[in-house]
């Protein structure tokens, strides 16, 4: 995977790139939730990043990286790799600035994935596996087209950290933000935006058992790459992360929480049942973060949960029951 200088990723970056997307994304809702700060104790909001075009936040990095390509550039067309929320997102940006996508996707992708990104207008390749894909992106660049990386991107990460700034210009008194882990674009984005902001805020990052590709990396002190990807979170499912994520993580994240499958779909439930929002594994898994990290806040706290997508198949919710998730 090709890498970027974590240097490359700044406050004036991530602000100008709130400038060049605002006409293309959503400013998604933030509100405290009064369930969820009595069950922790603390004060607790969520934002409500499911609720973007495209039901995820990827579609903030996909606009500010095609937002840069030369005119030559756009009408060689892009390719991209993605399981998922990538996936729509670029589909998306090139369909409303008319450019043509393909999008390598592993066989195991959801159906409603794949029937979303094909209704961007995007052409679709699937391979067996998101390996396979990282793989198979070489030969179509070298015919020319611009490969949209899911997170290894400096303009990736800024777009993402937009997210950031409208969580600090909701709730100017934040102490703590909760946020998952794919291949670390959100959450380095985010962290940049928010510490170098206002220093003193913590930011956790959460993955899932079978998907923590940050958390074995932050261990091993070097990227590593998993054999497989067995959490159902399949939004999580980056197969490695990047030395630029790995940097920046280790530079502006207290650390990163790894949680069970049991958990995540636990956690869905409560926000399905309480907040009444539809979040995927890789989003409601912030609410199972922020329950091992509770001893952690006080009842002077103010904690965002990062809700960062809601692209479920009902027949994958049909099977997400916590005695048949994965322990």
């Amino acid at each position: 995977m090709p890498t970027t200088d974590p240097t490359g990723l700044t406050l004036d970056a991530i602000c100008a790139a709130q400038r060049s997307i605002a006409p293309y994304v959503k400013r998604t809702p933030l509100v405290r939730s009064d369930s969820l700060s009595r069950r922790l104790d603390t004060n607790v909001y969520v934002k409500l990043e499911l609720f973007q075009k495209t039901g995820a936040f990827k579609v903030r990095g996909a606009f500010n990286r095609m937002l840069e390509l030369t005119d030559e550039e756009r009408r060689r067309g892009v390719v991209a790799v993605s399981g998922g929320n990538h996936a729509q997102a670029v589909a998306c940006a090139a369909q409303t600035l008319g450019l043509q996508a393909l999008i390598l996707m592993p066989e195991t992708t959801p159906r409603n994935y794949v029937e979303a990104t094909r209704g961007y207008g995007a052409d679709i390749t699937l391979v067996p596996t998101i390996a396979d894909a990282f793989a198979a992106v070489r030969a179509f660049e070298k015919e020319g087209r611009v490969f949209i990386h899911p997170f290894d991107d400096s303009l990736i990460m800024a777009g993402q950290g937009t997210v950031g700034l409208e969580i600090l210009e909701d709730v100017p008194e934040l102490t703590d933000v909760i946020v998952s882990i794919g291949g670390g674009g959100l959450a380095c984005g985010v962290a940049v935006a928010i510490k170098t902001s206002k220093p003193e805020v913590r930011v956790w990052g959460v993955e899932t058992e079978g998907a923590d590709s940050m958390s074995q990396a932050l261990a091993a002190g070097h990227v590593v790459e998993l054999a497989a990807i067995t959490s159902i979170a399949r939004t999580l499912g980056a197969p490695a992360v990047s030395p630029a994520t790995l940097a920046l993580t280790q530079k502006y994240l207290e650390g990163v929480t790894v949680v069970s499958d049991v958990e995540a779909v636990e956690s869905l439930k409560f926000l399905l049942e309480r907040l009444k929002v539809l979040t995927e594994p890789a989003a409601s898994c912030t609410l199972a973060a922020a329950e091992r990290l509770r001893s952690k806040f006080s009842p002077e706290s103010h904690v965002v949960l990062i809700l960062c997508g809601g692209n479920v198949a009902l027949e994958d919710l049909s099977r997400w029951q916590p005695s048949q998730a994965s322990e």
